[in-house]
């Protein structure tokens, strides 16, 4: 991407409030942290839900290249790209390096990063070594239910200006991790899941619509995956007036945030005995699924959460039990665990109002007010003219051992450089980068592969 040259674009020197638009940068890595980036860009602009703001906004889309980068099939299945005035087919992809030289040729305002931890904290490094005059603000946070890593994911986070947290609860506890370990936590800031919304549940007469959301790596084993997929057919016999559907995030060959080796589109091809006339496998975006649900099912997926939103009857399972590894006990307390013998029968969970309220969930209404803490917190620091360099916890002298590899990763060395010959292809010539692109497709078109269908068979295998 050129340098800015069109008459909206201010001089270095103009204070960014004084500036005609602000400019937003969101870099993702993943479907659903696009998804979140592009929606927390939205609401941290100050845009009302008719698409307004107090001043216009601007926000370009770019992809940090990788295993789970998204294909244009799933960019447009987000739907709300649309909603965020950011063209699909405008996104594009970048590399760790390419995306510091566009901030540096750039002049945003804010960036938000929708990324992995590791990918955040080396973006946090490279964008300190740009040593700007006057560098963007830096907004960072979780596509959904924090429920494992989070000592790690959060203080790989740490040195963003704002860490945007879910829910009072979560903000409660990233500010212990930061505080635990003597960094600063003014950066915590309360808002909530960004792509909450939607019409409230209305019973409609006639229709009775189940859905299972299912999850890429929860639950991990074959077993595990072909018994949930088994009582939800099932459930579908017994009850062959009422719709069921499966909602999956990706089509086999395509990667979400979590890789996904077994689909349940290759275990229901295999499912003894077929699949009844009532039961679906469904793609598109979750709101427009939820516009005709009646009851959500799930193991763990956020997709719980923006059912509560809108008061949808919503079971979590337990199955295969209450476990960490499933991220189900984050919903401990919530009223909402049960198990297919008991909706198979016709129970419907009742939700836990005190849990709902700490979970950032806002059914009652005020989820119009979410994100004023955060919008102000970045309308001041846009405010207050050049902010001091970024500072993360990890430095070469608090994590030698860690620091250096995550950063290399993204072929930067431990001070935020980039590497001798992380170079990019307009750097390489048109011809070179072409090249480079196809091997890049090819690599992960093979990785894809490898996990999906390699990778399965070398674990029965070492199963025997």
């Amino acid at each position: 991407m050129p340098p800015r040259t069109d008459e909206t674009a201010a001089p270095a020197d103009t204070p960014t409030a004084d500036r005609a638009a602000l400019r937003i940068a969101v870099l993702a890595d993943s479907d659903t942290r696009w998804k979140w980036g592009a929606l927390t860009a939205r609401r941290l602009s100050g845009a009302s839900e008719s698409g307004t703001a107090e001043r216009p906004v601007e926000i370009s889309g770019l992809l940090l290249r990788g295993r789970a980068t998204p294909t244009p099939r799933q960019l447009a299945e987000v739907g709300e790209v649309g909603e965020v005035g950011v063209d699909a087919g405008r996104v594009r992809e970048v590399t760790a390096v390419e995306f510091l030289h566009t901030v540096r040729d750039e002049e945003y305002d804010v960036v938000v990063l929708a990324l992995v931890g590791g990918a955040v904290q080396a973006m946090l490094h490279g964008l300190a070594a740009l040593e700007l005059p006057r560098r963007p603000v830096v907004v960072t946070g979780y596509v959904g239910v924090v429920y494992e890593k989070l000592a790690d994911g959060l203080l790989l986070r740490h040195g963003a200006d704002v860490v945007l947290a879910n829910s009072r609860h979560d903000a409660a506890r990233f500010r212990a991790v930061y505080e635990g370990v003597g960094a600063d936590a003014s950066s915590v800031t309360e808002a909530a899941l960004p792509f909450l919304g939607g019409e409230p549940h209305r019973a409609q007469e006639g229709r009775d619509t189940v859905v299972f959301a299912a999850q890429p790596s929860v639950p991990a084993s074959r077993a595990d995956r072909t018994y949930l997929l088994r009582r939800l057919v099932e459930h579908a016999r017994l009850h062959p007036g009422r719709e069921v559907l499966l909602k999956l995030r990706s089509k086999p060959g395509e990667h979400t945030t979590h890789i996904e080796e077994l689909p349940y589109q290759r275990l229901a091809e295999r499912l003894p005995g077929g699949l009844p006339p009532n039961f679906r496998l469904v793609y598109g975006h979750m709101g427009e699924v939820l516009d005709r649900t009646d009851l959500l099912v799930t193991v763990s997926s956020t997709a719980a959460l923006e059912s509560l939103h809108r008061r949808i009857p919503t079971a979590v399972l337990s199955d295969l039990g209450v476990r960490e590894t499933l991220g189900n006990h984050h919903f401990v307390g919530s009223g909402l665990i049960t198990s297919w013998d008991h909706l198979d029968g016709g129970v419907r969970p009742e939700p836990d109002e005190e849990w709902l309220a700490g979970q950032g969930v806002a059914a009652d209404g005020s989820y119009a007010s979410a994100y004023d803490t955060a919008r102000a917190r970045v309308g001041e620091l846009l405010a207050a003219g050049p902010l001091p360099r970024l500072a993360p916890y990890y430095t070469p002298a608090t994590a030698p051992g860690y620091l250096p590899g995550i950063l290399a990763r993204h072929h930067l060395g431990p001070d935020g450089h980039p590497l001798p010959g992380a170079v990019t292809p307009r750097e390489t010539g048109r011809v070179r980068g072409a090249v480079r692109e196809t091997v890049r497709n090819a690599a992960r078109g093979a990785y894809r592969h490898g996990v999906q269908r390699v990778a399965p068979v070398i674990r029965r295998m070492g199963e025997l």
